[in-house]
């Protein structure tokens, strides 16, 4: 049974050890830095490889070649018994050569020019299908549906042919793909990092009952055309075992040991030439097949180190409700910073031995200066998952190149930044010190220094003698045991902390760290998150996308604030004409989608109104429940009410039950409302099942409304909002996250503003009493009363209990927003049936005003504010 420790090779670490990974860096040195004549040599005949195909007289021709090539020769098949998985391989291919080809072009320009590289650790990195958006930004699209065409194939058979990478969750991980999406289209050097998860998160599944069922995410089963694996850039991670003190420097021994295999996955720019990559690691055993073992019967054992090795990168966030899952998230989080620190700075030394002046002599062994470091990475923390990078890099620094402790804590400094994404107290990470001192005891010996100079420095200089200060700003919290919060580790290390809205900036500044900001006034910045346009108009929604083009130019994907152009129609009544027949189609493919996969036949004149983000109670999609039980009652009373179609879609965390609860209640209420004929003409309610990126490509253009219905002062930004504006959506949302700035950006004419803000709640929070909110609202009372009657109840199982709570502690305010939610709902329910120039006057508003929102002005602001990073354009 696993125990938690991994027995995979013990080994005393010597600090000038070098990994696989670092002896493969200097192998290249002299091809990447010292021989440039050769390496255009080798590019020179990559390009004459493909010089035959190319010389075909289109794109298309060159397309249909290769991918026959591919069917027949790398896949062994003919067309005859070829299925639509080998159709889409043999596309895919066909597409990654061409990819391969500007990636090597660009490696070689970017290796010559030596820039300032910036990687992104994070956990996730939602990118869900890549065939698509690579034919985008290749400008391969137009090309490959003719071959397509001539060959038989429909376009869109093919692309649902392949799977969703399982290597994130929700907005953090999306919002890393569309970062790097951004960072390539901009000529950044920018490598992502993070970790290939064999199972995704769980794939999504329901009961008969309505619950949620997690399922193995198996993805990877037919393989990835899209990524390379790199195993000659290993990297040897180390845990547990004991530390001791020899010739008076700390040593980190008796490690059990595993390797870190890369997988790269390419990232081209839009329409330019460069392709970086995010580079995803998977834990190997270090020791081989136990032969012996096999042969001798044991054939557990002889696959047991092996097993327990890739345990670590099998599944996204472990349910870490027991002790076990805990360790082995810990596991993952420090491998990812690990394996891409080695990596970094195998890469930044091997640069160095040929460009850096000065070289410093360790042993025998000559060895690049370290100082100019910060002048060549810039390492951004997607939130806490990878704050262990601080301990992780100093102790690189102190016990493998022997530099002192303030040597190595400035260089951390230096080259650290950190992503808040979080406003709620239990979502930023602790670890318990006992658990740290069992996994990462060296690390956990750094931490504790780093927290004593911290309180013994800038603490005690700002507040001599204050305990009760140095209590609450030290990264080692007493209460209600022993944990290290690596949100204020991150704070203390980094050079810059940032939010990722204006108003979750502020709330970071003056309620989470508000004495850190007194510390650090000009460490704290805000960068409003932001979306790809490629993804979420290009290609999410070819038609408003063609429109556009027609009348503005061609322009805008790049250059989104060009969108702006489209106020110049707002009161042409041909193109919002033209504006309601996209959206009118868009309606129509969802619908066609929602029949096949779901048996349910929804009506395309209804309002389609659309919240799809992970289910939390926070997010209140148990408010927007309630609201569609008020509207079934209201047609079962015999009043009218305005044709809609609710979709609500998401995952709950595996051990959050609350959220699980919710989820089923939703699908409950569905059940209910769908079966009955009285109501089900004007009404329907339906879940969308394992969402991800495919199925927001899907339903994101078809969304009349979207909720954005969270607490004030608890989301600290969201995406999806920025998406449905740039469909054309409008916004039913609070004086939260991004919402804000989208309200001022499209004005409160064009946005469904309700409930109270955060500085109302702050001063109502004290003495609210929800049975008193209650009474003052007959609806809900009477949507309380069908609940607690039994209408939704199935097979037994009732959901008072969920209402009842909310009574007792409606900690997110449920009950107090619910009446003027339900306004604003009726306001845009009648503004939707009633002048149709009037609605798709104010989504085009919606639309004109998005270019705010586009990652590439994220990317700029962080590159410019932040990072500093070097752009790279290919002559």
């Amino acid at each position: 049974m696993f125990n938690g420790r991994l027995p995979f090779h013990l080994a005393s670490s010597q600090k000038n050890d070098t990994s696989p990974g670092e002896r493969r860096w200097k192998a290249l040195q002299s091809l990447v830095c010292g021989d440039p004549q050769r390496l255009r040599q080798e590019i020179r005949i990559s390009r004459d490889i493909l010089q035959e195909v190319a010389a075909k007289e289109t794109t298309s021709e060159m397309l249909q070649l290769m991918f026959n090539a591919h069917l027949h020769l790398t896949l062994g098949k003919v067309l005859p018994v070829a299925n639509h998985h080998d159709f889409y391989v043999a596309t895919a291919m066909a597409v990654r050569d061409q990819l391969m080809l500007k990636w090597i072009s660009s490696l070689f320009t970017q290796s010559q020019a030596d820039p300032k590289r910036i990687y992104y650790l994070s956990m996730e990195f939602l990118i869900g299908r890549t065939l698509q958006h690579v034919a985008i930004n290749l400008n391969l699209d137009d090309d490959l549906k003719d071959a397509m065409h001539s060959l038989g194939l429909e376009m869109e058979t093919v692309v649902e042919a392949e799977r969703d990478a399982g290597l994130g969750n929700g907005g953090l991980g999306r919002l890393a793909a569309c970062f790097m999406d951004s960072a390539a289209t901009l000529n950044l050097a920018c490598i992502g990092y993070g970790l290939r998860y064999e199972y995704g998160m769980f794939q999504q599944q329901l009961d008969d009952d309505g619950a949620q069922v997690e399922m193995p995410d198996d993805w990877l089963i037919a393989g990835n055309v899209w990524e390379i694996a790199r195993p000659e850039f290993a990297q040897t991670v180390h845990f547990y075992g004991r530390v001791i003190e020899t010739e008076g420097r700390r040593q980190w021994v008796d490690t059990s040991v595993l390797d870190a295999i890369p997988y790269d996955h390419p990232v081209p720019g839009y329409h330019c030439h460069t392709v970086n990559a995010i580079r995803l690691w998977a834990a190997s055993s270090h020791c081989n097949f136990q032969f012996d073992e096999f042969q001798s019967g044991n054939y557990i054992d002889a696959v047991l180190t092996r097993n327990l090795a890739e345990s670590i990168t099998r599944v996204l966030y472990p349910n870490d409700s027991q002790m076990q899952g805990k360790e082995l998230r810990l596991k993952q989080e420090y491998l990812l910073v690990s394996a891409s620190l080695q990596d970094i700075l195998a890469r930044y030394k091997a640069v160095s031995l040929n460009t850096c002046d000065r070289m410093t002599r360790g042993g025998a062994e000559l060895r690049p200066c370290m100082d100019q470091l910060p002048d060549k990475i810039v390492l951004n923390l997607n939130d806490t998952h990878p704050a262990l990078a601080v301990p992780e890099l100093m102790r690189l620094l102190l016990d493998h190149e022997d530099l002192s402790w303030d040597e190595a804590w400035d260089l951390t400094h230096r080259c650290c930044a950190y992503t808040n994404h979080t406003l709620l107290p239990e979502a930023l990470e602790r670890w318990d010190v006992q658990l740290l001192q069992h996994v990462l005891p060296r690390h956990l010996e750094i931490i504790f220094e780093i927290n004593k100079r911290f309180l013994d420095g800038p603490v005690q200089d700002k507040w001599p003698g204050d305990g009760e200060m140095r209590r609450h700003l030290s990264i080692i919290e007493e209460k209600p045991h022993k944990t290290v919060n690596m949100a204020k580790l991150a704070v203390v290390a980094c050079f810059a902390v940032n939010g990722v809205a204006a108003i979750h900036s502020h709330l970071l500044q003056t309620q989470t760290f508000p004495h850190f900001h007194q510390l650090y006034p000009t460490k704290f910045r805000n960068k409003t998150n932001g979306v790809t346009p490629r993804r979420w108009l290009l290609q999410a929604n070819p038609e408003l996308a063609k429109l556009i083009t027609e009348l503005i130019g061609p322009e805008w994907p790049r250059d989104l604030d060009r969108l702006s152009k489209l106020r110049e129609f707002e009161d042409n009544k041909k193109v919002l004409r033209q504006l309601k027949s996209v959206q009118h189609n868009m309606k129509k493919r969802f619908a066609a989608w929602v029949e096949q996969r779901y048996s349910i036949l929804v009506d395309t004149a209804s309002m389609f109104d659309i919240q799809v983000k992970r289910i939390h109670e926070y997010k209140r999609q148990l408010m927007n429940l309630l609201y569609v039980i008020h509207l079934y009652l209201e047609l079962k009373a015999g009043r009218p009410v305005h044709p809609r179609t609710v979709f609500i879609g998401g995952k709950a965390a595996p051990g959050y039950k609350k959220a699980k609860d919710i989820l089923q209640f939703i699908n409950c209420v569905a059940k209910v409302i769908n079966n009955d004929p009285e109501t089900n003409r004007h009404l329907k309610l339906v879940f969308l099942t394992n969402y991800d990126v495919s199925v927001a490509e899907r339903a994101i253009p078809a969304a009349d409304i979207c909720q954005q219905i969270s607490t004030a002062g608890k989301e600290a930004s969201g995406t999806s909002n920025m998406k449905f504006m740039m469909n054309g959506a409008l916004l039913i949302g609070t004086y939260d996250g991004a919402n804000v700035e989208i309200l001022e950006r499209v004005g409160q004419e064009n946005f469904y503003l309700f409930g109270k803000t955060v500085e109302e709640l702050q001063e109502l929070r004290p003495h609210y009493k929800p049975r008193q909110a209650l009474e003052r609202c007959s609806s809900l009372q009477q949507v309380f009363h069908a609940v607690h009657s039994g209408t939704f109840n199935h097979n037994d199982i009732s959901f008072g209990w969920l209402i009842d709570d909310l009574l007792d502690n409606d900690e997110y305010f449920v009950i107090e927003d619910f009446p003027s939610y339900m306004h604003v709902q009726e306001q845009a329910a009648a503004a939707f049936f009633g002048d149709a120039d009037v609605w798709y006057r104010r989504a085009l508003i919606n639309i004109a005003q998005c270019g705010y929102f586009s990652s590439d002005r994220t990317i700029v602001e962080y590159n410019t504010d932040m990072w500093h990073g070097d752009k790279v354009e290919q002559s």
